[in-house]
């Protein structure tokens, strides 16, 4: 029985409005966005449209209910006005079907080692640990005619005890993202959600990721916390849809107090994976819980990500971490150093720091290398014997050298800005390191002398000449600065 001046829902004119939805927003924002929407009810006027989540109640209103309601307006005059309720009843069964399809595509495609054959905090679909920072990905093969299983009471995968806020080095390339991650650990209430980190590979995002976990267990020991990589949680699904125990699933990933997945870029295309994600951390985020996120990009730069899950990832806080600065690459060195418990020269902290800047996991395995080789088999930690064992590594990282790359270590050594190599200063401070990037752009390049001197802002050779000359005999006479000379020569060289 009808209430009031409310009116029964004309078909075919919601049907031409969602026509010219679609028209106008594309295949792709009508899918995730206005094929779930349910119209309802029409009563004074006004259409109530019922969505299954408050996220995409909250995304719609913002986005494009006054554009529904034009055109439902150009259909029928007598609507004024939209209003969308969440109704969680509504979820469409047919996403549910092609879940199942792509769960089945993704588990005939998988390697026989993707699950585990145990269940417990211990041995959970899919073992993730670390080693230097590293992933190494092990699993078992699973039980022939096992059967349905339960999946376990904790699928979160080991931490990694080195992994903690005490032992992060903190500077300007990361200090945003670490802020984010401390706020976040410390705080009961839900600060950003999600906290969405990324960055290269080595920069710190799983470094993070643990001291987060870490620090919740210890400071609030009754919440319950997962972490995992994206590639378990994928598996984990395909293996409750294959035992046919998706409630189970469900229950686990719904009912934990922080969830975090680390490595979310691996979900990419994946289609099934990605829509029971969403589910997950949209009922995750309705309940007030805390999510935190890695990737190797941003959520706008993630492909193949469907638009409403990427439009979900950047809703929180995004934080980056930066490529290092030659300051934090020294102090990780030293922080490492401190850890292994040995003296370093400070020449060879310099020289790694200044060689191998795009990976701190490979930094500190330089390190650790050079370390245990003096431990194991005797002799020094010099310049030399550093060069000499960790040849593959530096060859890795070799380039072709070039007068601007020179001109930037040396402004970058003796602290003066790269445009003073071009400029007419002709002060000692500036003057010198500019003699010393011309020694070194006549020894190590094999570019003529009038092309080093046009390099240097036009000078004449003869002042090139009178640069190499000058810096010989600095070389001879001063040993401090004919050290100076040398790492700044094996570092581009080697």
């Amino acid at each position: 029985m009808k209430r009031g001046n409310e009116a029964a829902i004309d078909q075919a004119e919601w049907d031409r409005v969602k026509t010219r939805l679609k028209q106008e927003f594309g295949d792709s924002a009508f899918k995730s966005w206005m094929s779930p929407i349910v119209a309802t009810a029409l009563r004074d006027g006004e259409v109530e449209l019922s969505v299954p989540t408050r996220f995409m109640r909250d995304w719609i209103t913002t986005h494009y209910a006054e554009r529904i309601r034009a055109l439902w307006n150009g259909e029928n005059p007598v609507v004024r006005k939209i209003t969308l309720k969440v109704d969680a009843g509504k979820l469409d069964a047919s996403k549910a079907e092609a879940s199942r399809t792509e769960a089945s595509r993704a588990e005939s495609s998988r390697p026989t080692a993707a699950f585990g054959a145990a269940t417990g905090p211990a041995s959970a679909a899919v073992t993730s640990t670390r080693s230097q920072g590293n992933f190494a990905r092990a699993a078992a093969r699973p039980q022939a005619d096992a059967g349905a299983q339960p999946l376990g009471p904790d699928l979160s995968a080991p931490l990694d005890a080195r992994y903690s806020f005490d032992n992060f080095v903190v500077g300007k390339p990361n200090e945003f993202a670490y802020a984010a991650a401390k706020r976040v650990a410390e705080s009961d209430q839900v600060s950003f959600n999600p906290l969405f980190l990324y960055g290269g590979v080595g920069l710190g995002k799983t470094h993070l990721m643990h001291a987060i976990a870490w620090e919740i267990r210890q400071r609030t020991p009754h919440r319950r916390v997962i972490y995992l990589s994206a590639e378990k949680f994928m598996y984990s699904f395909v293996r409750a849809l294959r035992n046919q125990d998706t409630v189970s699933f469900k229950e686990q990933f719904r009912s934990v107090d922080v969830l975090m997945i680390d490595d979310v870029q691996f979900i990419a295309g994946k289609d099934a994976t990605q829509e029971e994600f969403f589910h997950t951390f949209n009922a995750l985020v309705d309940q007030g819980r805390q999510i935190v996120l890695s990737a190797d990009k941003s959520p706008s730069s993630l492909e193949e990500i469907g638009d409403r899950l990427r439009s979900r990832l950047a809703s929180g806080l995004v934080a980056d971490l930066h490529p290092t600065t030659f300051e934090l690459r020294l102090g990780i060195l030293d922080a490492k150093a401190e850890q292994l418990g040995v003296v370093v020269p400070q020449k060879v902290k310099e020289f790694l720091a200044h060689k191998i800047t795009s990976n701190v996991r490979e930094l500190e395995g330089a390190l650790t290398r050079l370390v245990a080789h003096a431990q194991l088999v005797g002799g020094s930690l010099s310049l030399e014997t550093t060069q000499e064992l960790l040849q593959d590594l530096l060859r890795a990282h070799d380039r072709r050298l070039t007068m601007e790359e020179i001109q930037k270590r040396v402004a970058e050594h003796f602290k003066i800005r790269v445009s003073d190599m071009s400029s007419a200063r002709r002060s000692r401070a500036v003057a010198r390191p500019r003699q010393v990037a011309m020694y070194l752009s006549k020894q190590l390049t094999s570019r003529s002398l009038p092309e080093i001197g046009r390099a240097f802002g036009g000078r004449d050779h003869t002042t090139v000449i009178h640069a190499v000359r000058k810096i010989e005999e600095l070389v001879k006479a001063d040993t401090a600065f004919a050290e100076d000379v040398e790492l700044l020569t094996r570092m581009l060289e080697s």
